[in-house]
């Protein structure tokens, strides 16, 4: 059954001068028309934001590039899905039939939609000043975590290094394909490393770009994050 959305509020420590948007922020679209959908869209606006001013002040050596995937590790669906099962958020949402046999109050998309719906339902409500204290709220010991070390170096190094420090062989990244239009090209690249049975694949608008994205991978399946 679901729990009372009140329940929620106060173990959130929030307060709405409109509860509806509480309600909304937790309304999957399979219930019907009005759904978390647009309060999402806002959520996610906002959270990036945060986020990154956030990491801009912490780390004033650490490029663009790098900035980008600090970022996208702590904004991520995964990262976000995490923090709502923290918060049983699943208990609290509105879902349509279909969504409720399938196990939708369960499912990683499901769960990071409403919590960055829940950040644009605060905003709405309360201002940007109250939706960066929930951000924070939500992921700050994950932003304490990150290091400022991590931050000036790129996956593909890092994953060099930490391999390196065990006297471990070097990855091995071979380009599997290139598809698309000169101008729009796609780039999927493998990554072997010693220790892990099967290649790790990576893909991105360059070479270089799938070598990292595969090196990244690689790190998190080393529990090397």
């Amino acid at each position: 059954m679901r729990q009372p959305v009140e329940k929620l509020r106060r173990e959130l420590d929030l307060e709405f001068s409109d509860p509806s948007l509480l309600v909304t922020a937790l309304t999957h679209r399979s219930v019907g028309s009005r759904n978390n959908e647009r309060l999402e869209f806002l959520g996610d606006s906002i959270l990036s934001f945060v986020i990154s001013e956030q990491l801009y002040a912490r780390f004033p050596e650490a490029d663009e590039g790098r900035l980008s995937r600090l970022r996208a590790s702590l904004v991520k669906g995964e990262t976000l899905a995490e923090v709502a099962r923290g918060l049983c958020l699943g208990d609290y949402l509105q879902l349509g039939s279909g969504e409720l046999k399938s196990g939708g109050h369960r499912r990683e998309s499901i769960l990071a939609d409403a919590l960055e719906a829940i950040i644009g339902a605060v905003y709405l409500d309360q201002g940007i000043d109250q939706a960066r204290r929930f951000v924070l709220q939500l992921l700050g010991k994950r932003l304490d975590k990150v290091s400022a070390k991590a931050a000036l170096k790129d996956p593909k190094t890092r994953l060099q290094e930490y391999l390196q420090s065990r006297r471990s062989p070097l990855p091995v990244y071979e380009v599997l394909s290139i598809a698309g239009e000169a101008h729009a090209q796609t780039f999927v690249v493998s990554c072997r490393i010693a220790g892990l049975d099967t290649a790790i694949q990576g893909s991105g608008t360059s070479r270089r770009k799938a070598e990292q994205e595969a090196a990244q991978e690689a790190l998190r399946l080393l529990g090397h994050e």
